[in-house]
């Protein structure tokens, strides 16, 4: 009989979740087993526990409270895409986007290297809720994990313990979350999803993105294909509330592929020279949105999470003020910089490099360390982490409970393009603003593995975290959209476009509530626009650059369309439409043909 080393009572009486437990026990083989309650007793005995195993360090008390430290191996720092698969009976259910594997080979492989894996280890069953506790739109999973260090982050990023079980009842669905660290081999790694199944089995990885898995597995990846189903939408977008001083809170939602700026945007402080409009920002979300059509025919979004897994390198007071007074608390840094004094630095923070230190890889480093090449070492890994409650966000929404969640007036995609992409434009209408997402490209980032500023396709930035064929994803976008009775007005935006000398044309940050600004006028009708072969472009004269001076001609080079460097981008956009074949809905080669038709003018 396995050890049930919980600690308190923790009633179950669901006989389906008690024999997978059984099921995974034998398999996995671990000494103890215990439930997670969510109470900060537990906690506070885990945190003991993986400190004293070397898991996490326990930083310096006074100057960061309840903050802890983590290291992974050097090899598992951002999301393997390669070695993530979904898992369907058939190979075109999965799609041309996505690593398919079927879902025997699946269970065979990842289970030839769970087996046995958690002997001399406790595995810990946490009960989670994927937004709000009985709310239309939450969906609870049940995370099986031998890693304190995902508990703790579990805890943070979710709402966790005996009321989500109280909720799930006798016999409720849960999505079946299996992890297991292995011995962390990137050649015994796989991120696996079986969205016909509700199930998710990850193996062999340390990096949060492929281990706590409610973020991008469930709430993207099975939630995907659920949403399809159920006919809602799991998007990877930041929910941000914009209020104006009458009191009115307009919410927009926004997908940018990782480390593009989203967190920045849905916690905006903002600029010196619109303060005096007396705007409030709200942050509901950072990263994930689902959204559903409600009954006044309008689309409401919530966010899934209640903590932020946000990049630290580049965040100080001046990029993000609210993300620096969100993380000095009750936060877990990863692959940061350990100091000597017990807190911790970063590249691009706000103050200098310390004299010496502890490196993202456990090495020795000081300013100026370079490796056997003689190449810079970093101190942080440029994809190094917090995770941090969103409740200690200043801007945090009050609104974050809500069960209906928030009604969207506008949604944004964006990424980053140097030199083709205009500041902000705005879809004809919603054919066409699915077609924009579905063909939107961004320069690589740190958070996935690849050559870093490569141009990547990324529809709707869900190219790593749809769950089923993008053409159905696709098809069904266009679906929601004919539902609305009330349709978001759909926008795409650029923050890095740069001049000649490769130097950004727009100061972003804060700065960027000017184009929300305007944004926010289009969907009521209150201004003009450009029309251009692309879509609306504003007019410089009506965003609102009061207190902000650009060098001559910035503004006109961001508002400028050039139709050569589109042509050439529009024949970009049918070789990827190209990979879906039959299956891509025929509105978006309906989208396609009249966007070469208006450039072709």
């Amino acid at each position: 009989m396995i050890e049930d080393n919980s600690g308190f009572e923790l009633k179950c009486d669901h006989v389906g979740l008690k024999r997978w437990i059984d099921t995974m026990v034998r398999m996995c083989k671990p000494d103890k087993l215990e439930w997670i309650d969510g109470s900060e007793e537990q906690k506070q005995r885990l945190v003991r526990e993986a400190a004293t195993a070397g898991e996490v360090t326990i930083l310096n008390q006074e100057k960061l409270p309840g903050c802890l430290y983590h290291r992974t191996s050097v090899d598992d720092v951002a999301r393997t895409e390669e070695l993530t698969f979904i898992c369907t009976a058939r190979l075109e259910d999965a799609g041309p986007t996505n690593n398919w594997m079927s879902p025997d080979e699946g269970y065979r492989r990842a289970g030839e290297i769970f087996k046995g894996s958690m002997r001399g280890r406790t595995m810990y069953v946490i009960p989670f809720s994927m937004g709000p506790i009985g709310s239309p739109f939450s969906k609870i999973g049940i995370e099986l994990t031998d890693s304190i260090y995902v508990v703790l982050n579990m805890l943070i990023m979710t709402r966790v313990g005996k009321r989500v079980l109280d909720h799930l009842g006798s016999d409720g669905e849960f999505t079946r979350c299996l992890h297991g660290t292995a011995d962390r081999n990137i050649h015994k790694r796989l991120i696996l999803h079986f969205p016909q199944d509700n199930t998710i089995w990850s193996v062999g990885s340390g990096y949060g993105g492929n281990v706590l898995l409610g973020k991008k597995c469930l709430s993207l990846r099975i939630a995907s294909y659920i949403a399809e189903k159920e006919g809602w939408m799991a998007e990877h977008m930041f929910i941000l509330g914009i209020e104006e001083p009458d009191g009115r809170i307009s919410y927009v939602s926004g997908a940018f592929p990782s480390a593009c700026g989203k967190t920045n945007l849905a916690m905006l402080v903002p600029p010196e020279g619109l303060k005096e409009k007396g705007y409030r920002i709200w942050t509901v979300s950072d990263d994930i949105a689902w959204m559903r059509i409600d009954t006044d025919g309008a689309l409401w979004a919530t966010n899934p999470e209640v903590g932020i897994f946000g990049v630290v390198p580049g965040t100080n007071l001046k990029t993000n003020l609210n993300a620096m007074k969100t993380i000095g608390k009750n936060t877990i840094y990863t692959n940061t910089l350990l100091k000597l004094d017990g807190t911790v630095w970063w590249e691009g923070g706000d103050e200098p490099p310390p004299s010496n230190g502890v490196d993202w890889k456990g090495m020795p480093w000081k300013p100026g360390t370079t490796d056997d090449n003689g190449v810079p070492v970093f101190g942080a890994h440029p994809n190094s982490r917090f995770t941090a409650p969103l409740s200690q966000c200043p801007t945090a929404s009050f609104r974050l409970d809500q069960p209906h969640g928030v009604q969207i007036s506008a949604i944004l995609f964006g990424g980053r393009r140097a030199y083709l992409t205009p500041l902000v434009y705005q879809s004809f209408d919603w054919p066409h603003g699915v077609y924009v997402g579905a063909t939107m490209h961004s320069e690589r980032t740190a958070a996935q593995r690849g050559k870093v500023g490569e141009i990547r396709w990324d529809p709707m930035a869900m190219i790593p975290f749809c769950g089923y064929n993008m053409a159905d994803y696709f098809g069904h976008w266009l679906s929601v959209g004919r539902k609305l009775d009330h349709q978001p007005s759909i926008f795409h935006i650029n923050w890095f476009r740069q001049d000649e000398n490769g130097d950004y044309l727009w100061p972003g940050f804060g700065e960027n509530l000017r184009v929300m600004e305007w944004i926010l006028s289009r969907c009521r009708g209150e201004v003009e626009a450009v029309e251009t072969p692309i879509g609306y472009v504003p007019r410089p004269e009506d965003i609102d650059m009061t207190g902000l001076e650009l060098p001559e001609g910035a503004m006109e080079k961001l508002l400028e369309v050039d139709n050569e460097a589109w042509l050439e981008e529009f024949k970009v956009h049918k070789k990827v439409l190209d990979k879906f074949g039959d299956r891509l809905p025929e509105e978006l080669w309906r989208q396609h043909e009249k966007f070469g038709e208006r450039l072709n003018r």
